[in-house]
C-alpha cells in the first residue's frame, strides 16, 4: 500500500499473491490491507487536503503533465505488466497505457478551466457570484479489466479539481496501479495527496469508503450488482457517487448498411480484450437480409483470431480473468445452444499445450439466438457474439432498448436519415454511428438506466469532482 507518501505492507502485514491469467504463475506478493488501513489512508487523504486543494490551477497542471511524460517515457514497461497480470495482447496493452495517459494531459489542460461566473442580480446592490471548490476526499474503485486507464480516468479529474484520493484497485490487478503511483509520486504529487489500499477481500475496503464521513465522494467502475450496493450505502450517508457499471451493448446493422464493413467492425470490437469490456457488443441485430454475408464474413474473421499468452507475436485472444468467468461464458453458450441456438464456431474451453495452465475460451459465434436464450438478457463479459436476425416487420429500436442497461450501442447504416433517427431513439450513453471507438479523453463516457450515474471524461468529468457555492454579496 501507498500511505502519506510510503510504501507499506499494512497494519497486518499480510500479503496476497498476483496470477498471471495466461500462464497461472505467481508474479508478486502485495500488501493485503484491510479496513484499519483504508480508514488511516483516508484521515491521511483528509488532512493532505487543505494544502493541495489551496495550490493554483497551473500548479496543479503542472504535476499532471509531468506524469504525462513519465507515463509515455513508461509505456513499454506498464503495458508488459498489465498484459502479465490482466491478459490483453501487448499491443492492446500499448494502446490502453496510451489512452490512459490521454487523461492526464486532458486535465492538465481542463485544470486551468475551472471558470465561476457572475449572476445578474433582482435588485441594486447585490452581487451573485458563483465558484467551484474541490470536493474534498475522494474513494474511488477501479476494475481489472482496464487497469491502467481506468486509474487516470478517475484520478487525473480529481487531482486537477484538488481533491485528494484513495484508491482500491481491483484484486486481481494491483501490479499496474502500484507502477502509476510511483509515476504520480515521481511527477510531484505531495505525501497524502494520492493513496492506495490493495486487498484481496474488496468488501471492508468498500465498507469503509461508504461509513467514513471524511469521504466525500465515491467513484466505482464495475459491475451492477456492486453499484448498487456501494450506491445504497453512499446514499445513506448523503456523499457523491459517480459508477460505470454493466453494459449489455446491442451491434444494429440495419438493410442499407455494408455486411461486410459492419462484420469487419464487428469482430473488432467484440473481442476486444477477449469480450471482457463493458463497451463491447453483446447482442448482433442483423437485417435477414444481410445475416448470411455478415455473418459468413464475421465467422472468417473470428477463425483467423488466435489465442494465447499476450506476449507473444500475433495473439489476439488473452485469457478470461478467472475459471468463474470461463464458466459464465460456456453456461451461455450451452444453453443458448440447447434452447436452438447454431454454433458457427468455437465453443469450447481452449485447454491444450501452453494454453492448458490459462482460463481461455475460444471465440465463438452463435447464429439463431432468439429472446429466450440467457445470452440475450445477460451480459457476456467474454468472447461470444450472438447473431440475431430482425425483419422489416421487427422494431428494431424496441429490441435493442429492451435491457436494462443502457452504457453503449452500435449502429451501421449507409443512410443519414436512419443515422439519426437510431441515435436519438436509442437509449444509451454512448452511440457509435459507423464507429466501434467513440471514446476519448475530452468526451463523456457514461451510460443510463442501470449503466451508472454521471461521466467520466471530458469537461463533464470534472464536474463530479467539484461543489458549487454561490456567493450574494450586498453593496
Amino acid at each position: 500500500m501507498f500511505v502519506n507518501g510510503v510504501w507499506e505492507k499494512g497494519v497486518r502485514g499480510e500479503t496476497f499473491q498476483v496470477l498471471n491469467p495466461a500462464t497461472g504463475e505467481v508474479l508478486a506478493d502485495v500488501a493485503d490491507c484491510n479496513q484499519e488501513d483504508a480508514r488511516r489512508a483516508i484521515e491521511v487523504a483528509h488532512a493532505s487536503f487543505p494544502e493541495w486543494a489551496s495550490l493554483t490551477a497551473y500548479e496543479r497542471s503542472r504535476v499532471l503533465y509531468k506524469a504525462h511524460q513519465l507515463m509515455l517515457e513508461r509505456r513499454e514497461q506498464l503495458a508488459r505488466v498489465m498484459t502479465q497480470e490482466q491478459g490483453k495482447p501487448l499491443r492492446a496493452a500499448l494502446n490502453e497505457v496510451g489512452y490512459g495517459a490521454d487523461f492526464l494531459l486532458w486535465y492538465a489542460e481542463e485544470a486551468k478551466r475551472i471558470y465561476g461566473e457572475t449572476i445578474p442580480a433582482p435588485r441594486a446592490g447585490q452581487r451573485f457570484i458563483v465558484a467551484y471548490q474541490p470536493i474534498g476526499v475522494v474513494a474511488a474503485i477501479t476494475p481489472w479489466n482496464y487497469p491502467a486507464s481506468m486509474i487516470t480516468r478517475k484520478v487525473a479529474p480529481a487531482l486537477a479539481a484538488g481533491c485528494t484520493l484513495v484508491l482500491k484497485p481491483a484484486e486481481s490487478t494491483p501490479l499496474c496501479a502500484i507502477e502509476i503511483f510511483k509515476i504520480l509520486e515521481e511527477a510531484g504529487v505531495p505525501s497524502g495527496v494520492i493513496n492506495l489500499v490493495t486487498a484481496s477481500d474488496p468488501r471492508p475496503i468498500g465498507e469503509e469508503f461508504v461509513t467514513n464521513p471524511l469521504v466525500r465522494k465515491i467513484t466505482f467502475t464495475g459491475s451492477t450488482a456492486t453499484g448498487k450496493l456501494l450506491g445504497s450505502g453512499a446514499g445513506a450517508h448523503v456523499k457523491r457517487v459517480s459508477m460505470e457499471l454493466g453494459g449489455h451493448a446491442p451491434f444494429l446493422v440495419l438493410k442499407d448498411a455494408d455486411p461486410i464493413h459492419a462484420a469487419k467492425g464487428a469482430g473488432l470490437v467484440k473481442f476486444l480484450n477477449t469480450g471482457q469490456a463493458c463497451i463491447c457488443p453483446n447482442r448482433f441485430l442483423v437485417h435477414d437480409s444481410l445475416v448470411e454475408a455478415f455473418t459468413n464474413e464475421l465467422v472468417s474473421r473470428v477463425q483467423k483470431l488466435q489465442a494465447g499468452n499476450g506476449l507473444k507475436p500475433g495473439i489476439a485472444i488473452g485469457p478470461l480473468v478467472n475459471l468463474k468467468a470461463v464458466d459464465k461464458v460456456e453456461r451461455q453458450v450451452h444453453e443458448a445452444l440447447s434452447k436452438g441456438a447454431q454454433l458457427l464456431t468455437g465453443g469450447q474451453r481452449l485447454t491444450e499445450g501452453q494454453l492448458s495452465n490459462g482460463f481461455f475460451y475460444a471465440p465463438t459465434v452463435l447464429g439463431g439466438v432468439t429472446p429466450e436464450m440467457l445470452i440475450y438478457r445477460e451480459e457476456t463479459f467474454g468472447p461470444v457474439a450472438p447473431i440475431i436476425p430482425f425483419s422489416d416487420d421487427d422494431d428494431f429500436l424496441a429490441m435493442a432498448n429492451d435491457t436494462d442497461y443502457g452504457l453503449a450501442a452500435y449502429v451501421y447504416t449507409q443512410n443519414l436519415a436512419a443515422a439519426m433517427k437510431t441515435f436519438e431513439g436509442l437509449q444509451f450513453g454512448i452511440i457509435g454511428i459507423n464507429d466501434i471507438n467513440p471514446t476519448a479523453a475530452a468526451v463523456p463516457f457514461g451510460g443510463i438506466k442501470e449503466s451508472g450515474l454521471g461521466r467520466e471524461g471530458g469537461r463533464e468529468g470534472l464536474q463530479d469532482y467539484l461543489e458549487t457555492k454561490i456567493g450574494g454579496f450586498a453593496i
